[in-house]
C-alpha cells in the first residue's frame, strides 16, 4: 500500500469513530459518561454496553500490578479514544466505581499510551467480584512514571461512571 493509500485508510478509519456514530446500548450499560461532553446517545450522557466498547479500537499490554500475582494481560479501549468519541470538554474527570468510590484524574491521562479502560484480563471478562467489569489500568511496567501512589490511586476497578469536569472555576 502506498503512502497516499495508507493515509486515506487512516483518515477513513478515524471517520468511523466520528462522534455522530455513538450507537444506542443494546445490552446492559456498564459505563456512563456525563458532564462536559459534546456527544451523547442517551439523554445528556454517553452510555456503553460491553459490545459497544469492544467495537472500538482496542489496545492491550502485559504488566504486573500491586493487586494481582504475576504478569497480567489487559485489553480494552484507551481512555483517549473514549475522550475523542464523546468530546471530553473539561480538564479533569471523576471516575467512579460500583461501590461509589471515586477518584479525580487529570485529563493528561486521557492521551494515547496512558490509561486503558480494560474489559478483559488474561483474555477473560472480569466479573464484578474480580475487579470488573471495567478497570482503569496503566502500563505500570513500561515506565517508573506509572509506579507511584498517585497513578496507583487512579487505577480504579469496578468502574461504571466517568464525569468530565471543568475545574477552571
Amino acid at each position: 500500500m502506498n503512502k497516499l493509500a495508507t493515509a486515506l485508510f487512516i483518515l477513513l478509519s478515524a471517520a468511523t469513530l466520528s462522534k455522530a456514530d455513538i450507537a444506542q446500548p443494546k445490552g446492559e450499560v456498564i459505563l456512563t459518561i456525563s458532564g462536559e461532553i459534546s456527544e451523547t446517545n442517551v439523554g445528556d450522557t454517553a452510555q456503553f454496553d460491553l459490545e459497544m466498547l469492544q467495537a472500538l479500537p482496542s489496545q492491550s499490554f502485559t504488566t504486573t500490578t500491586i493487586w494481582t500475582d504475576g504478569p497480567q494481560v489487559f485489553e480494552g479501549v484507551e481512555l483517549s479514544v473514549l475522550a475523542e468519541l464523546v468530546g471530553f470538554g473539561g480538564n479533569t474527570y471523576s471516575a467512579s466505581a460500583v461501590n461509589d468510590y471515586s477518584v479525580s484524574i487529570p485529563m493528561t491521562d486521557a492521551v494515547p499510551g496512558r490509561a486503558l479502560v480494560a474489559y478483559l484480563r488474561n483474555g477473560n471478562p472480569m466479573p464484578l467480584r474480580n475487579k470488573g467489569p471495567l478497570w482503569i489500568v496503566f502500563p505500570f511496567d513500561s515506565s517508573q512514571e506509572f509506579q507511584s501512589e498517585t497513578i496507583y490511586s487512579r487505577s480504579i476497578w469496578q468502574l461504571n461512571r466517568i464525569t468530565v469536569l471543568n475545574d477552571d472555576g
